[in-house]
């Protein structure tokens, strides 16, 4: 396992933030205010020479600039834009999920690997069980029976193998919510086939504004999902509203590599490789591992924990390439959708921006205070 770091208060004032605590997305085109001064300055003559309703037609556009510029328009916009990534991961996921369980099963995640470890096709599934098992070591979950949760929920639950595997460990409830109505419908069925109809239950709901009670769930389980929140300081916000007094929270998800105390940026060619990553996956602004412990720390969390796996999933994109290449792989992504080709075309640049060092595998728990 890749070395743990702990965090206490002094440390996390020092970390650099550079995630954006806001909707805003590299994959979303930006609203600029427009530069009316100059607009004004540019077309002053013309002004002057121009017949009236020449004038009112002037003053007519400059007063919808303004309008469009002001703050509650720029808020509409941010909306609209929100609505529209959510639109995307979920009808890519509609798209990709029945592919991804016919020849993955029902673990949509990384799997966990010994580093430099040889694998084969048919070890991937024990390894995306091993990831589950190792996230919750990593949370002392599995060493303390006082730490057995009850109720769970899984955020951004896929089509819930999570869910059913945490249940049926714990003897727990577990809830699911997820942006895709097909993996919310897929996931219940799943769960009712298993037996699991009375424990686990799914819905099409938002991460951001979750439809739960505040203090609900002693453990609060994100597995790759964070990598999909416009707003990580509301994400965060809503992990920790849920959670019960004393209940853990287990974040694993793709960040980008933490700056250096000199930096106040990625470089140009980061942010192009990252870019190309986001259109393909429907993915947001990302941020770093410290990024996230800062925003943790803000809503009062105790024990915050934080490792880098980059090593340990290694294995994984090359194998998912791999089975895209096979006949069935191929002629099912064909089948799937554009949003599920662009996807699959990206898979490479995932692996080039772990080889780089820019994405970062990250997991990071914490605990509720009593």
């Amino acid at each position: 396992m890749s070395g743990i770091t702990c965090y206490s208060t002094s440390t996390i004032q020092s970390l650099n933030p550079t995630c954006p605590h806001s909707s805003s997305s590299s994959i979303i085109s930006t609203f600029h205010r427009p530069q009316i001064h100059n607009i004004s300055q540019s077309t002053r003559p013309r002004i002057h020479s121009s017949s009236n309703s020449r004038r009112r037609r002037r003053m007519a556009s400059v007063t919808a600039v303004n309008a469009v510029s002001s703050p509650s328009v720029q808020a509409e916009v941010g909306i609209q834009n929100q609505q529209e990534l959510k639109k995307g991961i979920a009808d890519l996921y509609d798209e990709s999920s029945g592919i991804w369980e016919d020849i993955w099963g029902d673990h949509m995640h990384h799997g966990y690997y010994e580093p430099n470890s040889s694998v084969e096709l048919s070890d991937h599934r024990a390894a995306q069980i091993r990831m589950i098992e190792q996230a919750l070591k990593f949370a002392d979950l599995n060493e303390d029976p006082a730490k057995k949760p009850t109720s769970i929920v899984d955020v951004g639950c896929g089509i819930g193998g999570s869910s059913r595997y945490l249940a049926k460990k714990y003897g727990a409830t577990a809830k699911g919510i997820t942006l895709s109505p097909v993996q919310a419908e897929r996931a219940q069925a799943l769960a009712a086939a298993q037996g699991l109809g009375d424990k686990v239950s799914f819905q099409v709901a938002d991460a951001l504004n979750q439809p739960f009670p505040d203090g609900q769930f002693d453990l609060v389980w994100s597995m790759e999902s964070g990598e999909h929140m416009p707003d990580k300081e509301k994400f965060v916000g809503e992990l920790a509203r849920v959670a019960a007094p004393g209940g853990t929270i287990i974040l694993v998800t793709w960040c980008h590599r933490d700056l250096s105390p000199s930096e106040e940026s990625l470089t140009p060619e980061e942010k192009q490789l990252l870019n190309k990553i986001c259109k393909a996956f429907y993915l947001p602004a990302w941020c770093s591992t410290a990024d996230y412990v800062k925003l943790l720390q803000s809503n009062s969390l105790q024990d915050i924990k934080a490792a880098d796996w980059s090593e340990n999933v290694a294995p994984f994109w090359p194998a998912v390439i791999k089975s895209a290449l096979t006949w069935k792989g191929f002629t099912s992504v064909l089948r799937s959708g554009w949003k599920t080709i662009k996807a699959a075309l990206a898979m490479p640049l995932m692996i080039e921006g772990y080889k780089k060092g820019l994405i970062k595998f990250a997991i990071i728990t914490c605990r509720k205070p009593e």
